[in-house]
């Protein structure tokens, strides 16, 4: 017979967690019992937070802290979006769950609303398949590449890049710790550099950076002896080049806006499939729907995810071209999970979609980031710890580097500027506040930002405030 649980004298559950429990407390029970496999804590002691709302996050004392980062850029729409926050009660009270067997009308409109939009966008018929999460979408979308080209493993991807942490997505991307415990399944991706044009070669502009990158990756096919390529077949090794167009991880590094078109050349001369990984950001976080409809290019697979539904619930999915994807190549059984297209997050997705439809995020967006943009420009000015700003829509860079010559990565100082941001003890305006970033880049020493696509003027203005008194205070002597 199984015992009953036993919690800690004094910290019985009543209504969903403990009662009395200190934070000092819960944290001694995270310490003991909950896995650390998937958690990073940027501090120590790791920072509790109790309520949410719009673009802030409340600790247990009711202090506000200005999120930046928005869960990674899952929620777009803000905390506690009310339009959406409600598509949850009504699916909840409605059809809550049902079967994979099975059809329900949500994941029918929702494939067909985003079919239908690239259809438009990228004149090709298409279909979408749906999953739990961003790694699991990743997964999906190797197993149509790999269908597609024969069963070939072999891909291409980015430095900085990040695909996920799943097996089959770690291969192909290119932090070797996460695989260096764990291996990987296949063959480990090629990794080609991203054209970061701040750590470049100097006296090239953005332009010539993204066309010596492309013309680097390109040379790779003027011989068979260069490894991938066999002209008298006509055929390479490789079989997709998977891409972020604006790298997430890797620092929210922005490529300039000839680099895909001549990436795109190169990969159609070739036979090699373009896969783009839009799960950060997708969905209006630079002011398109998906990132890449900034760079003129077709996308044979696009991988999406996150803020489809907001953060409110676990969906994911895949769209492919229909030679990819119809059932005749990718027939019943390909792949699947029990909780692949449910209810719940096809139900919220289908209604952030229509919102999306709706409004002018397009602009909103724009107008947003160029108004941050020319913020963290002034901040720049002012402070010789920020080596590069760069952003497009409201997806922006601030590249923290050593006052002395404002370029060598300065990760002791990004580490402090997260550390005070989560005392809540800012002084603006007579109020207190803390503030939520996340920190990125290839040496851990950008801030990358990913304010509410609803953040309003004034708390763009705060934000400017929070991240100047941040820096004075990380960089103080």
């Amino acid at each position: 017979m199984n015992k009953p649980m036993r919690w800690p004298a004094g910290s019985e559950p009543p209504q969903g967690r403990p009662r009395g429990a200190s934070e000092a407390e819960l944290l001694e029970l995270e310490a003991e019992y909950c896995s650390h496999g998937d958690t990073v804590h940027y501090t120590n002691p790791p920072k509790i937070f109790d309520s949410c709302e719009g673009s802030f996050l409340y600790d247990s004392e009711g202090r506000e802290y200005l999120d930046l980062q928005m869960w990674y850029s899952a929620v777009n729409f803000g905390y506690r979006n009310p339009r959406l926050n409600s598509a949850v009660v009504r699916q909840l009270e409605r059809l809550p769950q049902v079967a994979s067997q099975y059809l329900h009308r949500e994941k029918i409109e929702l494939a067909a609303l985003i079919a239908r939009d690239a259809e438009r966008k990228f004149a090709e018929k298409g279909r979408v398949h749906f999953n739990v999460g961003g790694s699991q979408a990743v997964e999906d979308s190797l197993k149509l590449v790999r269908n597609a080209k024969k069963g070939k493993s072999l891909m291409f991807a980015f430095e900085g890049g990040y695909h996920g942490r799943t097996l089959g997505a770690s291969a192909i991307t290119s932090s070797y710790r996460y695989r260096r415990r764990y291996g990987h399944f296949g063959d480990r991706a090629h990794f080609v550099p991203f054209p970061y044009h701040f750590r470049g070669p100097k006296g090239m502009s953005k332009e010539e950076y993204g066309s010596y990158c492309v013309a680097q990756f390109a040379r790779l096919f003027e011989s068979e002896y260069n490894g991938v390529w066999d002209p008298k077949a006509g055929e390479a090794e490789y079989a997709a080049f998977y891409v972020e167009p604006i790298q997430g991880t890797g620092g929210y590094v922005i490529p300039p806006p000839n680099f895909f078109k001549e990436l795109k050349k190169v990969l159609d001369e070739h036979g090699i499939l373009l896969v783009v990984d839009e799960i950060q950001m997708g969905f209006y976080r630079t002011g398109k729907l998906w990132s890449i409809e900034h760079f003129g290019v077709k996308p044979d697979i696009i991988v999406f995810g996150k803020a489809i539904t907001n953060g409110l619930n676990p969906l994911a999915g895949v769209w492919a071209r229909e030679e990819l994807i119809n059932p005749a190549v990718f027939p019943p059984g390909s792949t699947h999970s029990t909780f692949n297209a449910n209810p719940m997050g096809t139900g919220v997705a289908l209604e952030a979609m229509k919102m999306m439809a709706e409004t002018d995020y397009e602009t909103m967006v724009m107008e947003k980031g160029s108004y941050l943009l020319a913020g963290l420009q002034d901040l720049k000015r002012r402070h010789k710890a920020i080596g590069d700003v760069d952003g497009l829509g409201l997806a922006l860079r601030m590249e923290v580097c050593e006052p002395r010559d404002s370029f060598t990565p300065a990760k002791a100082i990004v580490d402090r500027m997260v550390d005070e941001g989560l005392k809540g003890d800012i002084d603006i305006g007579g109020r207190r506040y803390g503030c939520v970033l996340d920190i990125g880049g290839y040496y851990k020493n950008v801030v990358t930002l990913a304010p509410s696509l609803h953040i309003s003027r004034e708390e763009m203005d705060l934000g400017l405030k929070l991240l100047d008194a941040l820096l004075t205070r990380a960089t103080r002597g």
